[in-house]
């Protein structure tokens, strides 16, 4: 979690242990970032803020609808309600982040782990199950529509989904800390060496971007090129909603994971050796970082209210809260001493 550290360092060794390579610790008495860490106090809690409320509120109509009134569902509606739990607990850690980069990490280590570990889980875990609702989307229109039924094979790949991404969380549970700067931040042993530094942001890079990416690039390079193909079909919209699921993901995560992957050559090969330049890296991760963040506000836009389907739900429920509310105002028009028949609410079924 690179956004509360209030400059680039994503990898410290411990105190006294210093190697004959070049780390961001070993000059950061001489290289002041004054500037880096007001422009986190004034940007990151302000952005982290509005991510927040957006974010809630889309995926939690999600979760709510998903979860409470939707019964049928497909794996295209599993994948997009194990993404808006995802996003949901990945919001829930922004507020920890926003306090850390006013007052640094007060929390204690473990929250600090527990913390990272969680925003690594649900951030990881996010873009994976964008590729499963690209995979399933491509078989809706290549195969029978039986075959995109739940059944047990979408819980199995749900399943190892969280798997995955618990298992890429536990450097954070065994690494990070507190450090004296009051930063949640991970410190690696000496003897770990900057191969395996780098080689766990590589993986990062991998498993969070690259092989999403190469997923849905494929899934809807086909989808596409059949919908064209297919006569006698409205082909603008779907076309339409796949180019922006496209373009949104490519704008909000590449230009993050473009910067992850110079720091991992940076800790490899200790290229960044100017004080200036170190400062502009230090605010290119968190800009990028939190705009890769906004993803998961846009997710229920996206997968949920482009569907037609999902939009006659959302019209259903506020039919039946609305009727609710007026079956409500009429029983409270009643005198209480009258004994005259009160017309039931009506309930909302599927």
């Amino acid at each position: 979690m690179a956004l509360g550290h209030n400059q680039s360092t994503d990898y410290y060794y411990e105190e006294n242990e210093v190697n004959g390579t070049h780390d961001y610790s070993q000059y950061e008495m001489i290289c002041v970032k004054e500037e880096v860490r007001r422009f986190a106090k004034a940007f990151l809690p302000a952005f982290f803020t509005i991510a927040f409320v957006i974010g809630l509120a889309g995926n939690s109509v999600v979760v709510a609808i998903y979860a409470y009134y939707k019964k049928q569902r497909t794996k295209t509606d599993v994948y997009i309600l194990n993404l808006a739990v995802a996003d949901l607990l990945l919001l829930f850690t922004l507020p920890f982040w926003a306090v850390s980069a006013v007052h640094g990490w007060v929390l204690g280590k473990m929250m600090c782990k527990v913390t990272s570990a969680l925003y690594t889980v649900n951030f990881v875990s996010g873009m994976q199950f964008l590729a499963c609702i690209s995979m399933d989307r491509y078989l809706a229109v290549t195969k029978a529509p039986s075959q995109s039924r739940v059944g047990r094979p979408g819980w199995i790949i749900c399943s190892c989904v969280w798997t995955a991404a618990v298992l890429l969380s536990i450097p954070q549970l065994v690494f990070n800390t507190v450090n004296d700067n009051a930063r949640c931040i991970p410190i690696f042993p000496h003897h770990l060496g900057t191969s395996v530094k780098a080689a766990i942001q590589m993986l990062e890079i991998c498993i969070g971007f690259v092989v999403p990416f190469l997923i849905m690039g494929v899934c809807y390079f086909i989808t596409a090129r059949i919908l064209i193909k297919t006569p006698n079909i409205k082909k603008s919209r779907p076309l339409k909603v796949l180019l922006t699921v496209v373009v949104v993901f490519i704008v909000t995560q590449l230009p993050y994971n473009i910067v992850k992957f110079c720091q991992a050559i940076d800790i490899i090969y200790s290229l960044i050796t100017d004080c200036s330049m170190s400062k502009r890296m230090d605010v290119a991760i968190q800009v990028t970082e939190s705009i890769a963040l906004f993803h998961s506000c846009l997710n229920p836009i996206l997968y949920v209210f482009m569907g037609a389907s999902f939009k006659s739900y959302i019209t259903k429920v506020a039919k039946t809260y609305g009727h609710w509310r007026r079956q409500r105002q009429n029983v409270e028009e009643i005198p209480f001493d009258s004994e005259g028949p009160t017309e039931p609410t009506s309930s909302f079924s599927i």
